[in-house]
């Protein structure tokens, strides 16, 4: 017989979507509120490794509106919603405001930690993956440990991820946003729009998780409001 968060990972995995780690509020701590508006006690992450998730959503965008905006926060909400339905959570988003600590509630599920390009470093998926919401249970459930893994850019001395950028966006100074926006949107940008950013594809972990080029010029559009 499955467990419920086997039950729900199966659920997600209809849609190419994955559990990626839980954990479980500590007494003391500050909780969203649940369904019932009762602090929560169990948050459980949703995401995706590679691009699983792209033929499920395309297949829904094709009887959608062409002029939603961020379809794919709309998808995401859309079927994460669903699942929190059938098993009684909450279903929050990345992009919900207030916004909730998704970066810091990902660290501690999975106990990764940034890269130099601010994405969370996996040390099976690389910089391929993402986190699409989350479930938020007013049971404690029973959450796995934390696996902790070597952070792969530790050892990674030659750094690629820093060197490919023709404008240096990613630095030891942050990320000069307006300096990136305005290569990608500009006519030497078109690699990055064609195929994504060139500092997150230097980067030489998990390749085999990389998005295709489609997805990735899906996502530089959205970023560069193209």
């Amino acid at each position: 017989m499955r467990s419920l968060i086997e039950s729900i990972a199966a659920a997600l995995a209809r849609d190419g979507l994955i559990l990626r780690g839980g954990f479980n509020i500590t007494d003391g701590e500050a909780a969203p509120p649940g369904l019932s508006g009762a602090p929560v006690k169990s948050v459980l992450l949703v995401g995706q490794a590679g691009a699983e998730p792209w033929p499920h959503f395309l297949r829904w965008r094709e009887n959608q509106p062409q002029t939603i905006v961020n379809p794919l926060d709309t998808w995401s909400r859309e079927v994460i919603g669903a699942v929190a339905k059938d098993f009684g959570a909450r279903a929050v988003s990345p992009s919900d405001k207030p916004y909730l600590p998704f970066q810091q509630w990902a660290m501690r599920a999975e106990g990764l930690r940034p890269s130099p390009l601010g994405i969370l470093m996996h040390p099976q998926y690389g910089l391929w993956h993402a986190y699409r919401g989350a479930l938020l249970f007013e049971d404690e459930l029973p959450v796995p440990a934390v696996q902790t893994a070597p952070h792969l850019c530790d050892a990674c001395v030659e750094k690629p991820c820093l060197k490919s950028c023709p404008v240096n966006a990613y630095s030891g100074e942050g990320f000069a946003y307006q300096s990136c926006l305005a290569h990608v949107r500009g006519t030497d940008g078109q690699p990055c729009r064609s195929g994504g950013c060139l500092d997150r594809n230097a980067c030489p972990h998990g390749t085999a998780y990389r998005y295709p080029a489609e997805v990735q010029a899906f996502h530089m559009a959205a970023f560069a409001g193209l």
